[in-house]
């Protein structure tokens, strides 16, 4: 039987777990590829290296490190979605690998182009051997949506050679604390910052069709170190004059007064 739209959801705060949050959001990112490129894809432009709504540019903000010395470098980007960040990885000379759970938003990758490999696949159980890659990234991609996110962070550490660096941005733990609206009704705290209960869609026979999951800023701390990485920064963009766009509850009146995004910058020693 074929699932309600997303319009037909009731939204309710409950447990959901590993194996329902990866069915849930493989669905919901199938049936919403196309609107989500539609709406974002000028944003994120066909190979760009954006991190976040705010718009920070690894051009400018080099969290992978230097552009020059990406070049050669063997690069798993982590929720892919249309590859806009391995498209601009391979223009610098990366050898990037995309890899998403929603096989139609990688259609959106092959529609764009590319040389690069393509890999439908679940985080938490990466398809590749111990020692990999280089570097990982993953810009609003996979830890928001799972529920072990210590499993997902393993699994990276498992393929990343050492010295290898993650770095992986979600929506700052915060904003779980107000309403996610644009305007000045999503200025007030409406919840409390320490409720873990993940944010759930569901239909009518209470099937979950989207799962989000909050971390607070510690639990993603403590998530990085117990998964073997050294958190060596975390990068909170400040919303640039320039960006006048709304996204969903991100906009420049919250952005100009709380954070929207978190990025992790992470070492395998």
């Amino acid at each position: 039987m074929q699932e309600p739209e997303a319009s037909e959801a009731e939204a309710t705060r409950r447990a959901a777990g590993v194996t329902e949050s990866s069915r849930a959001n493989r669905g919901w990112w199938d049936r919403n590829a196309d609107e989500y490129q539609v709406e974002h894809g000028t944003f994120l432009g066909d190979d760009r290296f954006v991190w976040g709504p705010e718009g920070l540019d690894e051009v400018e903000a080099e969290l992978l490190g230097p552009p020059e010395e990406l070049k050669g470098r063997d690069v798993l980007e982590i929720g892919a979605g249309a590859a806009q960040c391995s498209r601009w990885l391979a223009a610098q000379g990366a050898r990037p690998v995309a890899l998403d759970i929603s096989h139609r938003q990688l259609q959106h990758a092959l529609r764009i182009g590319g040389t690069f490999p393509l890999v439908c696949a679940d985080a938490g159980a990466l398809p590749f051997a111990d020692g990999s890659f280089d570097l990982a990234c993953s810009a609003y991609g996979a830890l928001p949506f799972v529920a072990d996110p210590r499993q997902v962070l393993r699994e990276v550490h498992r393929v990343l050679r050492p010295g290898g660096r993650l770095v992986f941005s979600v929506t700052h733990p915060i904003r779980w604390a107000f309403p996610d609206e644009p305007g000045p009704e999503g200025l007030s705290v409406s919840g409390s910052y320490f409720d873990r209960t993940p944010y759930v869609e569901q239909d009518e026979e209470g099937r979950a069709v989207y799962v989000e999951h909050h971390r607070t800023l510690g639990d993603r701390v403590r998530d990085v170190v117990a998964s073997g990485f050294r958190l060596v920064d975390l990068v909170e963009p400040e919303w640039p004059a320039w960006n006048t766009s709304e996204w969903g509850g991100w906009s420049p009146l919250r952005g100009n007064l709380i954070p929207g995004t978190a990025i992790f910058v992470c070492v395998r020693d």
